[in-house]
């Protein structure tokens, strides 16, 4: 029986350290940890199907809370059979001892454990749902209050008046006149169209 863990995090700026500690203190071996720093919407993670395929049966998987393993209801509880149905593997979830597949395989501690995954796996996507509904409506009133995202606008450089004016003239063509400006066409383009409805 070889003892891994898995730990995920939704992003590269997110940190981990927390469910390393976790997995550390139970004895889980760094080189049997398997990280992802991706989004738990679906299971096209590269460290979870590398962990996948090392798994044997009897071994045992350590995760520090449901969401770790995942955020997309239905997905869970296909990966949740997969581990423990198809590959054979314990799986214990440390924030929720009775999501402890090696307790209770009767049928009441498999029927507790499958309620308890049921409930759990709802509420990982119902957060995952309300997170992306609450970076929308940041985002919107941020908006409203005149917050601008993505990068500044480039300024125009000192000639772009007298190469727009050549350009609608049709002394130069668009890509001429961008390349004057040093600017990609589109850029160029943009800003023609930006300077033309400001006036």
């Amino acid at each position: 029986m070889t003892i891994y863990g898995y730990i995920r995090v939704s992003t590269r700026e997110q940190n981990e350290d927390r469910q390393l500690i976790a997995l550390n203190e139970i004895g889980v071996e760094e080189k049997c940890i398997f990280t992802d720093k991706q989004s738990g919407k679906d299971f096209e993670r590269p460290q979870y199907k590398k962990l996948l395929r090392k798994l044997k049966k009897d071994d045992l998987l350590y995760i520090k809370s449901i969401d770790r393993l995942g955020r997309n209801y239905e997905e869970i509880l296909q990966q949740w059979r997969i581990l423990t149905k198809e590959k054979g593997i314990d799986i214990v979830v440390l924030d929720m001892p009775l999501l402890d597949t090696r307790r209770g395989k009767d049928l009441m501690g498999t029927f507790l454990s499958d309620i308890v995954l049921q409930v759990l796996s709802f509420v990982a996507e119902n957060e995952r749902i309300n997170i992306r509904q609450r970076q929308a409506e940041g985002i919107a009133a941020a908006k409203k209050r005149g917050i601008k995202f993505g990068r500044p606008p480039s300024p125009v450089p000192d000639n772009f008046y007298d190469i727009h004016k050549a350009w609608r003239e049709k002394k130069l063509t668009l890509r001429e006149a961008a390349s004057a400006c040093e600017m990609p066409i589109g850029t160029f383009y943009g800003k023609a169209r930006k300077l033309e409805n400001t006036n």
